[in-house]
């Protein structure tokens, strides 16, 4: 048997691209910083920081687009996918990315307007990003999570 996974918890390095396909099918990408710290033989302490190129679909991609910013902590669940196309110059490209299937948003709550019991706050200064009317709203039961 084989198993292609990953687990990230990171923090997102910009805010989410959310496109739409021809078909009508919502994409986000987002990328994602990953630390890791540890002491070397001479007693150094060293850190390295990882970035990861991730790819939303479907609802997924409309909740990350609504919801989640640059800074933002996250642990996200997928698989590892490499596409490649040939450039413009006529190169043959590459890029490694992890297609997303699971999202957790873990850091303040306050961000997105909700808190810690999911109930809607009153800070109506703070939208959602990209809120277009209340029929267009993602509601707390439709986050799938």
């Amino acid at each position: 048997m084989d198993l292609n996974r990953a687990s990230l918890l990171g923090r997102l390095t910009r805010d989410p691209e959310v496109k739409t396909t021809p078909t009508g099918q919502n994409v986000a990408s987002v990328s994602v910083a990953t630390n890791r710290a540890w002491t070397d033989n001479n007693g150094v302490k060293q850190e390295r920081v990882e970035y990861h190129n991730c790819v939303l679909w479907g609802k997924l991609a409309e909740i990350a687009g609504n919801y989640l910013g640059k800074g933002r902590r996250v642990f996200l669940e997928g698989r590892i996918e490499t596409r490649d196309w040939t450039g413009q110059d006529g190169v043959k490209r590459y890029r490694t990315e992890i297609v997303i299937d699971n999202l957790i948003m873990l850091d303040s709550a306050q961000k997105n307007n909700f808190n810690q019991n999911n109930k809607e706050q009153d800070t109506s200064s703070e939208e959602p990003k990209n809120k277009k009317s209340n029929e267009d709203e993602i509601k707390v039961e439709d986050i799938p999570f």
